[in-house]
């Protein structure tokens, strides 16, 4: 274990936050109307009496913004929390199926799924996560037989008081930055860097995302709506739940 040095993280993360920041632009720019329209429910639009076609387009959008920057800056995380342990337990992103990340510490090894928050799956998708440890164990002790193997889920954020959950060990927050850079600080000291020239990227952001508004709102008033300007609800369920026997697939 090596210290680690903040100069470091600074550094790669005012270096590399740029790269959230295009990801979301370019995932903006290349939405579909229809393909929203087909993923949300229009019968919750109907309910609360959305009446215009920006309204329903913002909604619409922001809908899908909020969960697809949850993704995004998820996957950004799990990159700087890859860099940081690198740096300390010369750790590697692992080539193992549902395991984003191997480091050895005391004779262990350390396999790692990493998540935004803690309360990121199902009961389905928690079971292919441990099945996904069981798996890599197996896969590394081929090579190692004597190693011990401990699983982790780290999230990035959040907080879990009881982590002991058997077959795996549950570290959230402060916790897990915790155990992968040995620094109990280091999930405060991430913080200011993150918004090194945060206004200039969202000025930017906030141009692409006020120009699809404008062609989305056109495009919608042109397709989803009828002469009187009303919107058309039936022309939109139709788009999104009509059996695919008759609808475009």
């Amino acid at each position: 274990m090596k210290p680690l040095n903040l100069e470091d993280v600074v550094k790669y993360v005012e270096q590399n936050i740029e790269l959230f920041h295009i990801r979301r632009i370019q995932s903006l720019e290349s939405l579909k109307l229809g393909k929203i329209l087909k993923r949300k429910n229009p019968y919750l639009f109907k309910a609360k009496n959305i009446l215009t076609s920006e309204e329903i387009v913002r909604t619409l959008l922001d809908a899908h913004i909020s969960s697809n920057e949850e993704t995004l800056f998820g996957d950004w995380l799990e990159e700087l929390a890859i860099y940081i342990n690198s740096k300390v337990f010369n750790g590697w992103k692992s080539g193992i199926p549902g395991i984003d990340l191997e480091f050895d510490n005391e004779g262990i090894r350390n396999i790692v799924t990493i998540k935004s928050g803690p309360n990121w799956g199902n009961s389905s998708q928690i079971k292919r996560m441990q099945d996904d440890f069981k798996t890599a164990t197996k896969t590394i002790r081929t090579s190692h037989s004597k190693i011990q193997v401990r699983a982790i889920n780290g999230c990035c954020y959040g907080q879990n008081k009881y982590p002991d959950k058997g077959d795996y060990i549950k570290l959230c927050g402060q916790d897990f930055w915790h155990f992968i850079s040995g620094n109990e600080s280091l999930y405060l000291d991430i913080i200011e860097p993150l918004g090194h020239k945060a206004k200039e990227k969202n000025d930017r952001y906030f141009e692409a995302y006020v120009s699809v508004i404008n062609q989305f709102t056109k495009e919608f008033a042109n397709s989803f709506c009828l002469e009187n300007g009303q919107i058309d609800w039936n022309s939109i369920v139709m788009l999104n739940s009509s059996s695919l026997s008759t609808s475009e697939t």
